[in-house]
């Protein structure tokens, strides 16, 4: 099975994609925005766009995901945003056609949450802390400038399944998408601060710099 958790940036899709991996034994995640950094690096910096444009990325996501779902004996978790429907045929709608189970998941929530949640992943806390919230969301300006489009077509019926997560925490969004999915996860031994000491480091893994 592959679980692909779409979302808008800042959504909280990478954190629920590690929290599910690191409940659910024999998971793992394959993250395609790779596929993109790969992709721009062979690029000059002047014809780097959004690399889900290339056919290359949305091709090379297909074959990755395709060959690890044929030989990986264990759920695979794909944090990705995509609300390009044709892009979104040509990863989710052809691995569906080539007989894999997807179980795809829009992690949806209010303009406002997705901001602050973007002002506070990887540095961003510490940033807004010293030099002021327009500052930690600069650095986020691709992710903003993104929102708005990004919440408007996944609510659309073909992004379905919906799960809003404003007020749900990081383990109850993994809970809730492991359920819908059929698949139980261990327990959640995390204490509050281990909670957020582990999802803080998730977050500085995971800062971009392509």
């Amino acid at each position: 099975m592959l679980l692909w958790i779409n979302g808008p940036f800042g959504g909280g899709k990478t954190q629920t994609a590690y929290e599910i991996r690191r409940r659910l034994p024999g998971s793992i995640v394959c993250d395609p925005e790779h596929v993109g950094f790969g992709l721009h690096r062979t690029l000059p910096r002047s014809l780097r766009g959004d690399f889900q444009d290339l056919a290359a990325w949305r091709q090379g996501v297909f074959e990755v995901l395709d060959l690890t779902l044929r030989r990986h004996d264990g759920v695979v978790i794909v944090p990705m945003t995509v609300v390009e429907p044709k892009y979104f045929q040509e990863t989710v709608g052809r691995l569906r056609e080539h007989g894999h189970e997807v179980r795809h998941f829009a992690l949806l929530a209010e303009r406002e949450t997705v901001l602050r949640r973007l002002r506070e992943r990887g540095l961003g806390h510490a940033i807004g802390l010293v030099a002021g919230k327009d500052t930690a969301l600069r650095r986020e300006s691709f992710a903003v400038s993104k929102l708005d489009v990004c919440l408007e077509r996944l609510r659309g019926e073909e992004f379905a399944e919906h799960l809003w997560t404003d007020r749900l925490t990081v383990p109850q969004v993994a809970e809730r998408v492991a359920a819908s999915a059929g698949l139980a996860l261990s327990p959640n031994s995390d204490g509050e601060l281990l909670g957020r000491l582990r999802r803080a480091w998730t977050g500085i893994r995971h800062i971009r710099f392509d």
